[in-house]
């Protein structure tokens, strides 16, 4: 059986005028060595040593000592809490082994008593202690664990005391040990310590045993081990707070080298910063001083505490958040039931209530003087948070480290934009280059031979004079036309064309660019073209040249990837404030992973160089340029090869348009 009381408790209650006081385990360790010493000195005779250890790895430390004493004495018990192989036995001197969860567990007791001397240390290790040293686990378990043990107990030499002790402790291994009755009823009857309890008499609580009163001297020594092992131990928390705050804000500059991923670094500064400061709740968000509002992207969370994750975190009208913004420094709210910007506000107030925030930091993320985001801690439910002046110092540190790390990561992003830019201008640059060569150098080619014939030739008959001048003419239009498509894309993307909306008919629209394509293609045969425009089309709104220019351009490019025997339609309907407007065809079509790069510059799905169509390539950019223009939408869809494609693109309309007469568009 287990016994849960413990034996300084029951001291207390017993002896009411005792004190107790704080011991720290180096201490505890140099007065018990002195109390065996006394016994190993041989000045004793045959003395009771009672010593209590806690659990079992504490013992084997001093197992030794206790070889020794046996030899010196009969009446030598020593208990512990087993957990290898120590147990019950009465091998050297007498083993008691009580359960892990005895009250004995948490205590230190050690007693001595002689016939001319008596004295004893009775201790229960500081539960505070204990929490502490949970929270600082980087500490080292050699050194600076020992260092923050500390005890609350008696130490003394008086002998009624020593007595009582004795008397408590006997009782505790008869319950562990009832076969060592006898051997138990010797030793009270040899040094007068009683069966049952009693009231202890005063006179003989002050009597000391030794001739020779030693207490002064040795208390003034444990007072110098005692002040001694405080400065140590001040010295090894502060080293500790240190050495804990570099490990984190490395752990973070480590996270920040090995990883360009913005989130990945975030993440983990939020995790560990959490947790080294023992927070309820952690966040750190991108947020800049005009904000009104912050997404909550990264998150550390104690059990128990609701997450904030996902959700939008209101600034606007948050105090906190403003002082930030002004002071440029962070704010830190010890209460926020007690703090006036909280109790004020009634956004905060409803934040803390519904999240339990106690007490809340925000540490701004700068960078050269400029608002990156912020950190937050919150400490929820009831306790407070007791701040320390290194906390805001770390938390600093980190945010230092966060500021680096989101201009690190806006960098790199930077970089690879300016990367694609560049890959795209080395695209261009490289299409340029072979459409150049081939749609310019064919046409002058041509042209040159045709002029040269002419010049060379004037018997030449008039027929196949005639032949070579429009030739030469033909070629000079599509040199002319592809000079042209480089001088507007080149005007559109750099914002250099004036716009003039107006309201206009899409029918009208339509025609005209039927128009322009049929006598671009008078000698040729083109696919049958339809128009399904629905009926009562509001007006829309654009410039009417360059919405005939999309029109034509779109038209055009259905004629040249569609035999004569398909057919292309061109459709209209209205849509959300928008017409909706479709060039589709039967012809060649489009593979589904392409619909978006048909737009660029230069792309032709067949190549630069081994084309079977005229063009530049040009004709989609231009048109998604003009679109973009008027703030429409332009897209591709097709079924894949073969399977033939639908061009749309969006115009916006007029309000209340449908019976208004339209601007005429010029016809070029």
């Amino acid at each position: 059986m287990s016994i849960s009381t413990s034996v300084l408790s029951e001291l207390l209650q017993g002896l009411p005028n005792l004190r107790p006081q704080i011991y720290f385990k180096a201490s505890l360790t140099a007065l018990s060595h002195a109390m065996e010493d006394q016994v190993l000195a041989a000045t004793l005779e045959q003395p009771l040593v009672i010593a209590s250890f806690q659990r079992e790895r504490f013992y084997r430390q001093e197992a030794h000592r206790y070889q020794r004493l046996a030899q010196r004495s009969n009446q030598i018990y020593v208990l512990s809490a087993p957990e290898t192989d120590f147990t019950n036995s009465s091998e050297h001197y007498e083993k008691i082994a009580f359960e892990p969860d005895d009250g004995l567990s948490q205590e230190w007791h050690l007693v001595v008593i002689a016939q001319n001397y008596a004295t004893c240390l009775v201790c229960r290790e500081s539960i505070g202690s204990l929490a502490k040293n949970q929270q600082l686990p980087e500490l080292s378990p050699s050194l600076d664990m020992d260092t923050a043990r500390r005890f609350e107990g008696i130490w003394t030499a008086e002998r009624g005391v020593s007595l009582k002790v004795a008397e408590l402790l006997l009782d505790r291994i008869l319950v562990y040990r009832p076969e060592l009755a006898n051997k138990i009823h010797f030793c009270r009857q040899r040094f007068g310590i009683e069966e049952s309890p009693r009231e202890t008499k005063t006179d003989q609580i002050n009597e000391y045993a030794c001739d020779i009163d030693t207490d002064p001297f040795v208390r003034r020594l444990v007072t110098y081990l005692q002040a001694s092992q405080y400065k140590l131990h001040k010295a090894y928390r502060s080293i500790a707070a240190q050495a804990r705050k570099e490990r984190l804000v490395n752990t973070i500059s480590t996270a920040i080298r090995r990883s360009l991923n913005l989130q990945d670094i975030l993440q983990v500064a939020t995790q560990e910063l959490g947790q080294n400061l023992g927070a309820s709740r952690c966040l750190i968000y991108r947020a800049q001083g005009t904000d009104a509002k912050a997404s909550i992207e990264h998150e550390f969370l104690s059990s128990g505490i609701p997450s904030l994750l996902g959700q939008t975190w209101q600034l606007e009208n948050n105090l906190l958040f403003r002082e930030v913004v002004l002071q440029s420094a962070g704010v830190c709210v010890a209460d926020t039931q007690t703090d006036v910007r909280i109790t004020s506000s009634k956004e905060l107030w409803e934040l803390v209530k519904k999240y339990g925030i106690r007490s809340w930091l925000m540490e701004p993320v700068f960078y050269q003087g400029r608002l990156l985001g912020i950190v937050e801690l919150h400490y929820c439910n009831e306790t407070l948070h007791d701040w320390q002046v290194g906390d805001f110092d770390l938390v600093e540190a980190i945010a230092t480290q966060v500021g680096v790390a989101l201009i690190q990561a806006e960098a790199y992003a930077n970089l690879e934009d300016l990367n694609k830019q560049l890959e795209a201008l080395d695209r261009t640059r490289s299409n340029l280059i072979a459409i150049t060569g081939h749609e310019l150098r064919t046409p002058l080619s041509t042209i040159q031979v045709c002029l040269e014939s002419l010049t060379s030739e004037p018997d030449m008959p008039p027929e196949l004079r005639q032949v070579m001048l429009d030739t030469a003419l033909t070629d000079s239009e599509r040199m002319r036309k592809l000079i042209q498509d480089f001088l507007t894309l080149s005007n559109l993307e750099s914002g250099r064309v004036e716009w003039h909306p107006e309201s206009l008919s899409l029918e009208e629209c339509v025609e005209l660019s039927l128009s322009r394509i049929r006598t671009r293609f008078v000698s040729e045969n083109l696919p049958k073209i339809t128009t399904q425009l629905a009926k009562n089309l509001p007006l829309v709104k654009a410039d009417g040249d360059w919405l005939v220019e999309v029109l034509a351009k779109l038209i055009d490019n259905a004629c040249k990837f569609t035999p004569t025997e398909g057919q292309i339609t061109i459709k209209a309907r209205n849509r959300n404030k928008m017409v909706e407007v479709t060039v589709a065809d039967t012809g060649r079509g489009i593979e589904p992973h392409l619909l978006e790069i048909v737009f660029d510059r230069f792309y032709q799905e067949e190549g630069a160089l081994r084309r079977t169509t005229g063009g530049t390539g040009l004709g989609l950019a231009i048109c998604r340029q003009i679109v973009n223009g008027w703030g429409g939408e332009i897209w591709a869809k097709s079924n894949g090869k073969n399977q033939g494609s639908q061009f749309h693109f969006t115009i916006p309309i007029i309000e209340g348009s449908q019976q208004q007469k339209p601007s005429k568009v010029k016809r070029k």
